[in-house]
């Protein structure tokens, strides 16, 4: 476990943060007083608030409220008023992230716990794809405290946590906050998420694109699905030139493909999509395109 340390003193706020999450990597945040370190693999050791005493049974929102509380509320508010500060998008709410953020919120709370990953719990990439998120990345921060306004400071004061707030290629969150005779529990998670597109909707895209740019014939062929399929090679009648890519967002061709749709040198395309690679909601679509 390879970890590092340091502190800044934010009084009665204990937070953590976990680092932009791509797939195949885990990094967790986890600190008692503003203390922190970092992890490569899910946290094992286990923090409690400040004063260490058990709490009292938590107050819970109901599981699937898709409205944030006045204390949540705030936590948003408090973000994207940063994020303006800093002349970035506001985040969207996301009611999956926000599901995924209460369950968490309610299991630290339950256990008096302060980790990204608690007892039997699965991660916060798993946890947010049961709630039905689907991303490229994705973020999260905790802390408990006495009230959001304490909480957010903290955040704003420490390196990992602002940069979630402020990371510009994040543009949903999710918030929940459970109060306990111990403080106030709070979760940000934190996303780019990946629109949820049938194979003939991706495959409608791509041919749209391709139409844009200049090649008047492009539509959807058994042989282009097929080789979508495949890792190498192709299936049915040859093509001058193929190309499979796997991609997070369908609003721009692959800058391979563009260039050679640009050249002139092909009359038609003939376009495929296919299951993409999915873990744990990271997203990707899978394309095919066959070039004449």
């Amino acid at each position: 476990m390879n970890s590092s340390r340091s502190s800044r003193t934010v009084p009665a706020v204990v937070a953590a943060a976990a680092a932009a999450l791509t797939p195949g990597t885990v990094a967790t945040l986890c600190c008692s007083a503003l203390c922190f370190f970092f992890l490569i693999s899910p946290a094992r050791s286990q923090e409690r608030p400040p004063n260490g005493r058990p709490l009292a049974a938590p107050s819970i929102a109901p599981p699937h409220a898709s409205q944030p509380s006045t204390e949540e509320k705030l936590l948003l508010d408090d973000t994207n008023r940063e994020r303006a500060v800093a002349g970035l998008q506001p985040l969207k709410w996301d009611d999956a992230l926000a599901t995924a953020a209460r369950q968490h919120a309610q299991t630290m709370a339950s256990q008096n716990l302060l980790l990204h990953q608690c007892l039997d719990e699965p991660p916060v990439d798993q946890r947010a794809a049961q709630a039905g998120a689907r991303f490229s990345m994705i973020a999260e921060n905790i802390a408990v405290g006495p009230n959001p306004e304490k909480i957010h400071d903290g955040w704003m004061h420490s390196t990992g946590h602002r940069k979630n707030i402020l990371n510009p290629d994040i543009t949903a969150i999710g918030v929940a906050t459970v109060r306990t005779s111990g403080g106030l529990f709070a979760v940000q998670d934190f996303s780019r998420p990946v629109e949820a597109l049938s194979l003939e909707q991706q495959e409608g895209r791509v041919i749209s694109l391709l139409k844009s740019n200049g090649l008047q014939i492009a539509d959807v062929s058994e042989d282009a699905r097929k080789t979508c399929r495949m890792e190498i090679g192709l299936d049915g009648a040859p093509a001058l030139f193929t190309m499979r890519f796997e991609v997070t967002d369908l609003n721009k061709l692959p800058d391979g493909l563009l260039q050679k749709v640009k050249s002139r040198a092909y009359r038609k395309a003939a376009v495929g999509a296919c299951r993409g690679k999915e873990t744990a909601g990271f997203t990707r679509y899978r394309i095919a395109v066959l070039l004449n």
